[in-house]
């Protein structure tokens, strides 16, 4: 939240980010030693094992194992997930959902038509698959991005909204953080970058949370004016 209030290479194509890649722990990392402050695994069975499984390009033989755990483990430290015991739980397995449906998006993250295409130049927020871009008319122009978007009790509002105030280096006087590249769109949330991953849950305090390249980027192509679009709803809101 603003004003009053890693996954993925990006690959450019033209002057487009195009894809979302490398959204999974390195299986080498994954099972790689754990630091020695790590919690200790688990051998519980979570209730998404076989997905998590999948997802991690693990055994899917639906039983915890201690490479399974491992591998969990170190996914839910890179993204702040807690407890972190490499149990395949809720929110877990709701990260890599959401990767997987940002992968689905590809290079056309508006095959839906749910972002308006008559507005010229526009920011499009997916809050259901936690997904950004710029595109202008229908073409693409950036992105599509993964983004940290409201927790639940603090969502990031949806609806037409506009860019009205833009601050390199905005100082939040509720969070008392600094927030890189912040544009407001509606009252206090803005786009920003912070150096958590945009994974990490329950989510930001209203505002779209961005890395920091990519807010570097929505920076060089917005202005005061530019359009916004908000919609869907965050996963465990």
């Amino acid at each position: 939240m603003g004003r009053a209030g890693h996954w993925g290479t990006i690959r450019r194509r033209g002057g487009a980010a195009l894809g979302i890649t490398g959204l999974v722990v390195p299986l080498s990392l994954a099972l790689g030693a754990a630091p020695a402050q790590a919690a200790s695994c688990t051998t519980s069975t979570g209730p998404y094992q076989k997905q998590v499984e999948k997802f991690m390009g693990l055994k899917v033989d639906g039983r915890q194992s201690p490479s399974d755990c491992k591998a969990i483990q170190t996914f839910q430290r890179w993204h702040g997930i807690t407890p972190t015991i490499g149990y395949a739980g809720t929110v877990t397995w709701r990260t890599m959902n959401t990767i997987l449906a940002q992968r689905a998006a590809g290079t056309t993250p508006n095959k839906a038509g749910t972002c308006p295409t008559n507005k010229g130049r526009i920011a499009c927020v997916d809050l259901t698959r936690q997904l950004s871009w710029i595109q202008d008319g229908s073409k693409l122009k950036y992105g599509p991005v993964p983004v940290r978007t409201g927790r639940n009790g603090a969502e990031t509002r949806t609806g037409a909204k506009r860019v009205y105030y833009r601050s390199t280096n905005h100082w939040s006087t509720i969070y008392k953080v600094w927030m890189p590249y912040s544009q407001f769109f509606d009252g206090g949330q803005a786009f920003h970058s912070v150096t958590k991953s945009m994974y990490n849950p329950p989510g930001s305090g209203g505002c779209v949370n961005m890395r920091s390249a990519d807010a570097k980027a929505y920076w060089n192509l917005l202005k005061n004016g530019d359009d916004v679009y908000v919609y869907g709803r965050k996963p465990g809101t």
